[in-house]
């Protein structure tokens, strides 16, 4: 029976009722004997897909371009000639690039011994040098080249001669590892570097026999002799010489910092390799695949809500996977997202609770002992007298942190006003602002589902501000490269100089020194004139007025069109007048507006009312009407009126007494702008309660301590910055706690009800609630500040967290840490030559608070701007600084330090 199928058709239709013409836009074609219509341009392997037709296939993917490099999906094919007569190609095409044509007749191996015998002489080809350890390789029991060796190819080998081999295996990097000899050359590898990550991570080498995948390196190739081989870069180890095994061959590349050069996401490569040629060192030869039980989860290290698939054995964790969900990452992640979770099961693990003990001398003062093991049961009724007793205090506040939830978040902004009756609660454990909490209120909160990942990529333009995509939001980045390379998307980056994630989107970058943003969004929204130059400078010597750039020109005509974004990072808090001008701009252009915080727990929180000023579904506390419908879904009389405070000033007032305790969720103190005053407001707090998976310097200065469980160990929710629910399950069984869980407990210890006992129970009253119908809250309408005039020897601080950093998310990966980029000082040339500094210097950065020394990378970006990574080893800004971005710091030539090609000059009696 002869049927139809095409997007659109009915089921009677398809069926093999009676069709429809085909539009003009379709082709109409037949495969094993099914007349199809498909749209045009359709490759014949989709199309064999749609109608449950399997080709066997290596090199083809449906994200990636097609390549036809491994020739194992060949069909017979014929099509008509000019007078309609319908005659056979001389052999078989690969099905993988060849597009359906009016009338074309395809016969696959299911009716055509030709294609059959085709594939069978392939897959001979293939296995003529593929090595038979399929017992020791890792792909072993998921590998194509296993299945299609038994389905489509020779039952015996005719091949008796020596196979070819290669030294192995290369560090691509200290986390991929490349077995040279098990490599088909289908160059998926290569295809997704080039195409989706836009790194030049690995491509193809040499020729004939000795064609393979790797990095151009002659010693490994073998193209040096043994006398002219150049020496291995300083720094440039192999893995096995970091991590403490056998080195393999080579060494990694170097980036521009002189460290070996990753990308963020080469573990997609391992993934989609479709034999074991890459492996990933942290799993390599650790477990089979049938000995795996696979969960699906959601990316807990950003806000993306990356869908990922954690396979495990025995309780243990063993690797985690990228899910395929087509609307979010399609079949994508980080690798911080993929090889990341071994903090969740560190040695510092919290497994039961701790206490404090207090002992009053005769003269009543009290002496605070150390911290011991203890019952649940004490712990929480210790934990709720602690608690009243502060309340009565002063009150207390809480801190949850951006990791959480929305059900933990939730917990944590109920508990705050029902049982401890106060709004002092805020999670933003960062740079944050009374400008931004109203922000958050105005336009986000209960929004629901806004921008997405669809809609960025098919955007005729973006605008980046304070997000550096590739380090603060992997995937987005993706997504937005996807579109410049497919649909035409311009993206524009507001940032002190163009990272190489900018230059990888053909992005065109508006100058901008930290603290000028607000004045860049104005002049967008306003056309009127900027106070600094158009490259961004400030100081004494920036221009007071400037003809408009062409490139200001341009964006505002782009961002006035149809389906234009705006996406925000976090790092605007942090800038007066930043929220207030950007609300301003998309309200002149008419772009849509999307705020993508850095970490995963975030959105959620601010739809769990985890704000001072805020209550779920974003109902503003100053409503008495959004207050009584909260109350009532509570089962209480009445909420605290009075919005509460920010995480600032809750530390500031627990320094001084004015609060009697705080609760405190994951709360990191180097993720504040100061930690040494969060750590000195924590220590003088009358009564603190820390809930948290690991130790930490918070918990070291805690009165009750009490574990909770990783998002591995249980059920949640995080929301992506999109606004749209990604819930997850729990991977492993354990008797570990969720933080709304252990809130519930502590609320029976103190005589409350707050009804959060399990997941199902919050998510029921989370959609009860719903969002807020109401009038919303005003604009946030802040004036921008005056940039800083800097002076001779000062710059002022630019910089945001790297995606692979000295974060506690990535604390015992070691191979993951040796992708890291080695932190640098970033100047421009004139910056750096006022200071006496040049390329390869070693630069000190210094505030009253401390220091920081970096080597110096010379970059064309703004004057007066001096760029540090946050959070990266030996780079601590906040904990070793004390300021945050666009603070003036003091910059000149480390003490000691020799430029390159200098020599040490001796001391006196020391020998030259």
């Amino acid at each position: 029976m002869t049927t139809t199928t095409s997007a659109g058709t009915s089921p009677a239709a398809a069926a093999g009722g009676a069709q429809p013409p085909a539009r003009r836009d379709e082709v109409t074609f037949t495969i094993d004997g099914i007349e199809m219509a498909v749209p045009k341009g359709t490759l014949v392997i989709r199309a064999a897909e749609q109608v449950g037709i399997q080709i066997p296939r290596f090199c083809d993917h449906p994200l990636l371009a097609p390549a036809g490099a491994c020739r194992q999906c060949l069909v017979e094919v014929a099509t008509p000639d000019r007078e309609g007569n319908v005659r056979p190609m001389p052999k078989p095409q690969a099905s993988c690039t060849l597009e359906a044509t009016p009338g074309m007749v395809v016969k696959t191996q299911h009716t055509s011994a030709v294609a059959d015998k085709a594939q069978h002489g392939v897959m001979e080809l293939l296995l003529i040098n593929h090595p038979l350890d399929c017992p020791v390789c890792d792909k072993g029991g998921e590998c194509p080249l296993q299945n299609q060796a038994m389905s489509n190819g020779r039952a015996t080998s005719r091949f008796v001669d020596v196979k070819r081999t290669f030294p192995k295996p290369i560090a691509i990097s200290t986390e991929i590892l490349l077995d040279r000899e098990r490599c088909v050359l289908c160059q998926r590898c290569t295809r997704f570097s080039a195409e989706i990550a836009g790194d030049a991570f690995i491509d193809l080498q040499k020729r004939g026999a000795q064609q393979q995948i790797g990095r151009f390196d002659a010693r490994v190739l073998g193209f040096a002799d043994g006398e002219s081989e150049p020496a291995a870069p300083a720094g440039s180890l192999p893995y096995g010489a970091q991590a403490g095994f056998e080195a393999p061959v080579g060494a990694a590349l170097e980036d521009e910092s002189g460290r070996p050069f990753a990308s963020y996401f080469s573990g997609n490569t391992v993934q989609i390799c479709p034999v074991g040629a890459l492996t990933g060192a942290a799993y390599r030869f650790r477990s089979r695949p049938f000995d795996l039980v696979s969960t699906p989860s959601v990316g807990e290290h950003d806000a993306c809500g990356s869908a990922i698939r954690i396979d495990h054995r025995r309780g243990v964790v063993l690797r985690r996977l990228s899910g395929e969900d087509p609307q979010v990452n399609e079949e994508w992640i980080t690798d911080k997202d993929r090889f990341a979770f071994a903090w969740q099961d560190a040695p510092d693990r919290l497994t039961h609770p701790l206490v404090r003990d207090r002992e009053v001398d005769a003269e009543g003062r009290v002496t605070r002992g150390e911290l011991r093991p203890a019952s649940w049961a004490e712990a929480l009724e210790v934990s709720a007298t602690g608690l009243a007793q502060a309340r009565a205090a002063g009150g207390v506040g809480v801190l949850p942190g951006g990791r959480l939830t929305v059900e933990d978040a939730y917990a944590y902004g109920k508990f705050a006003r029902v049982v401890l009756g106060t709004n002092d609660v805020d999670h933003r454990a960062r740079v944050h602002s009374t400008e931004e909490a109203d922000f958050l209120a105005h336009a986000v909160a209960g929004t629901g589902l806004g921008v997405t990942f669809d809609e960025i990529e098919h955007a005729p333009a973006v605008l980046l501000v304070a997000l550096e995509a590739e380090e603060e939001a992997g995937v987005t980045f993706l997504r937005l490269r996807k579109g410049v390379q497919k649909h035409g998307l311009r993206v524009f980056s507001l940032a002190p100089f163009a990272s190489r994630g900018v230059q990888r989107l053909d992005a065109t970058l508006l100058r901008a020194a930290p603290g000028t943003e607000a004045e860049w969004l104005d002049v967008l929204a306003t056309g009127t004139q900027t106070l600094f130059g158009h490259d961004g400078a400030v100081g004494p010597d920036a221009p007071e007025s400037v003809e408009e750039p062409a490139e200001v020109s341009a964006l505002r005509d782009a961002l006035a069109r149809p389906g234009a974004v705006v996406l925000v990072g976090e790092r605007l808090a942090g800038v007066p007048g930043g929220y207030s001008a950007l609300l301003r701009l998309v309200a002149s252009t008419g772009a849509r507006l999307a705020w993508v915080p850095r970490r995963a727990g975030e959105r959620g929180a601010v739809e769990a009312g985890t704000l001072p000023a805020l209550l779920p579904g974003g109902r503003p506390v100053p409503d008495a009407a959004a207050r009584v419908d909260v109350a009532v879904a509570w089962g209480v009389e009445h909420l605290p009126e009075t919005p509460g405070r920010s995480t600032g000033e809750i530390l500031d007032a627990l320094s001084v007494g004015q609060l009697g305790g705080v609760l405190v969720g994951g709360l990191h103190s180097d993720d504040l702008p100061d930690p040494a005053h969060t750590l000195r407001a924590l220590g003088a707090a009358g009564f603190v309660v820390s809930l948290e998976v690991r130790a930490s310097d918070v918990t070291a200065l805690a009165d009750v301590v009490l574990p909770v469980a990783p998002p591995v160990e249980k059920a949640g929710a995080f929301v992506s910055w999109e606004g749209r629910v990604r819930t997850f399950e729990a991977a492993l069984a354990t008797t570990a706690m969720p933080d709304h869980r252990v809130l519930d407990a502590l609320a029976d210890a103190a005589g409350l009800v707050l009804g959060a006992r399990t997941t199902e129970e919050v998510r029921a009253e989370i959609d009860q609630l719903g969002s807020w119908d109401g009038d919303r809250p005003a604009a946030p309408d802040v004036a921008a500040a005056e940039p800083p005039a800097v002076a001779p020897g000062t710059a002022v601080l630019a910089g945001w967290r790297l995606l692979l950093d000295a974060a506690r998310g990535q604390d015992g990966e070691r191979f993951l840490a040796g992708t890291a980029k080695r932190p640098v000082a970033r100047l421009s040339a004139t910056t750096a030559a006022a200071a006496d500094l040049f390329e390869g210097d070693v630069v000190r950065v210094s505030t009253d608070r401390g220091s920081i020394e970096l080597p110096v990378v010379i970059t064309d970006m703004v004057e007066h701007v001096v760029w540090l990574p946050l959070g990266s080893e030996g780079s601590q800004v906040h904990r070793e600084l004390g300021v945050a971005q666009g603070a003036l710091v003091r910059i000149e030539p480390a003490a000691g330090a020799s430029r390159p090609g200098e020599s040490v000059q001796p001391t006196d009696g020391g020998a030259s």
